[in-house]
């Protein structure tokens, strides 16, 4: 038998067959990770002729004269703040037939040219929502939007809806627009957390930035809370901030807010305000010896006049149920034997039945 392709047997020649080899399998691909546009509907919409005028201006290349451009303006106006039945999905369609090029770049520079109308859209309710869907979508987009933001800044961010925008934009933004915002948030810290919605958007701020990782951020606005935690916490807003960081849970902020508080404990547990603050601080560890230690240093007859203040004796309860509770000996027999010669003056408070029961 020979090895090449003939077999002799009985000196006939025989032909191999070629063997069979299966079709190729056809490559199938893969869609799971291919994301679907960023507007797409599942049934494509009739624009309202208003629209449909209005997409045809950001798709031509023509200039547009200042009439058209008023007239465009109130167009896009209109669509973004809707509140027909179909307004979200008129303002995707919309979106979704624009190049994310030039007509995106047309309609955002459009859309934040009159400050003043930005403002107006960002803290109406629909005008926020869809704002928000247009941030992230490409850079240069997003340099309209945050030039827009950091110039009406304090309207924006003292406004519930408007703030709504800005911290879409702190999540989305490239790295180096979400710096710029986070060293305007810092600088203007103060005034936020004295205003009557900003110090709640200052709160969220601070909870965006930790459930994004962006520590860096927050510790340096903690920082400058915990610099001025004095007169916040003196301020019917402001001493909320303060009790937010405290609750935290963060050691170095925790420790900067004590000391920024410390020798400021006593006149803070008289008021309102303050006296908030300082429960938050007999909460935690470090900080509780702190204040406790601050009212041993007083006479007897000023810790009983604290311990007999309309919020004083909520204060004193509190630091001595901390002391007992964590078994901080001395500092809590120390109170109790400032406390414990003028017990007659604490009948019907907080601290007189304490101590009533130590007995």
């Amino acid at each position: 038998m020979a090895n090449g392709g003939d077999l002799t047997a009985t000196g006939a020649s025989i032909k191999q067959e070629p063997p069979v080899v299966p079709p190729p399998r056809r490559r199938e691909i893969p869609t799971a990770n291919i994301p679907p546009p960023r507007f797409a509907a599942p049934n494509r919409v009739n624009l309202t002729e208003e629209n449909q005028s209005l997409l045809n201006s950001f798709r031509s290349s023509a200039a547009m004269t200042p009439q058209e451009t008023d007239a465009c303006m109130q167009s896009l106006f209109n669509v973004i703040t809707s509140n027909e039945e179909d307004g979200a999905a008129q303002f995707r369609e919309v979106i979704s037939r624009l190049d994310e090029g030039n007509d995106l770049r047309k309609m955002a520079s459009l859309l934040t040219s009159d400050l003043n109308r930005f403002l107006e859209m960002a803290i109406d309710d629909n005008g926020s929502n869809r704002i928000q869907e247009l941030l992230g979508i490409r850079d240069d987009v997003d340099t309209f939007f945050y030039n827009a933001i950091l110039s009406r800044f304090n309207h924006i961010m003292t406004d519930y809806e408007a703030s709504r925008v800005a911290m879409q934009g702190m999540r989305v933004f490239s790295e180096e627009k979400k710096t710029g915002m986070c060293n305007y948030v810092r600088h203007h810290a103060v005034h936020l957390a004295c205003d009557r919605c900003g110090y709640a958007v200052l709160k969220q701020i601070i909870n965006v930035w930790s459930s994004l990782g962006h520590f860096v951020y927050r510790d340096q606005l903690l920082y400058v809370v915990a610099q001025n935690a004095l007169d916040l916490s003196y301020h019917a807003r402001g001493n909320y901030v303060v009790q937010h960081v405290l609750q935290l849970n963060d050691l170095r902020s925790t420790r900067n807010v004590a000391v920024s508080l410390s020798g400021h404990y006593f006149g803070l547990s008289f008021t309102k305000f303050g006296s908030y603050v300082v429960e938050k601080l007999l909460d935690t560890e470090e900080a509780a010896v702190m204040v406790v230690e601050e009212f041993l240093r007083c006479e007897g007859e000023s810790l009983v006049g604290l311990a007999t203040s309309a919020y004083g004796n909520f204060v004193v309860v509190k630091a001595l149920r901390v002391m007992r509770e964590r078994n901080r000996r001395y500092q809590f027999w120390g109170l109790v034997n400032k406390l414990r010669p003028h017990v007659h003056l604490l009948r019907g408070r907080n601290v007189g039945a304490f101590l009533y029961w130590l007995r």
